[in-house]
């Protein structure tokens, strides 16, 4: 029998919780522990021996492998997961054998993102201005907008959670965009992650 591998599963639902338990029941992969929030996943993984996280967190142990498990196929939220050094990005849809191979990549140190994904956020990671030490001089309200955005929201719900129209919203982030040199949502994304504005 090989061992085992050890996942701490990270998710604010219960249900996908216990979901999660269910498909993985019987494969190589044991659920060591289940937590609710980011701050309790960090501190069971500073304390505890696991070899991958599932969930959507940055963890203070660089080399542990993070799988981010999410409902959105939103290249932002792909592009913030590149960005803070995920080993791959599952989409609840998958099947069990999916999930399995993605946790068995990521615990064997290798990387689980698909070249597809990856195509869809690279340009964004080779974006000059990413490297460049460079001050980029975004108004408060630009700031605030760009971080929405880094969120994954639309415009739409930016302008609703800021108070302001969707056109302003509109012009701020194609201020935003030429600022940093970027050419879509996804780099500016990219560039806010690594700026850790977000």
């Amino acid at each position: 029998m090989t061992n085992k591998i050890k996942l701490l599963v990270a998710d604010d639902h219960e249900v996908v919780r216990s979901g999660l338990k269910t498909l993985l029941a019987g494969t190589e992969v044991k659920i060591v522990a289940e937590v609710a929030t980011g701050s309790a996943a960090v501190k069971y993984a500073l304390e505890n021996e696991v070899d991958v996280v599932l969930g959507r967190i940055k963890l203070d142990k660089p080399d542990l492998p993070i799988l981010i498990l999410s409902t959105f196929d939103n290249p932002t939220y792909v592009a913030r997961a590149v960005a803070l050094g995920a080993s791959g990005y599952v989409l609840k849809g998958c099947t069990r054998d999916e999930l399995v191979a993605a946790i068995r990549t990521a615990a064997a140190g290798e990387s689980a993102w698909t070249r597809e994904e990856l195509r869809r956020v690279t340009g964004a990671l080779a974006t000059p201005r990413l490297t460049a030490d460079v001050e980029v001089p975004l108004t408060q309200r630009e700031s605030e907008v760009l971080r929405q955005l880094a969120y994954g929201l639309t415009n739409k719900e930016i302008a609703r959670t800021l108070h302001i129209s969707y056109e302003t919203v509109k012009e701020h982030v194609q201020h935003i965009l030429r600022k940093i040199g970027v050419s879509d949502r996804t780099q500016a994304a990219v560039w806010a992650v690594r700026k850790e504005l977000v």
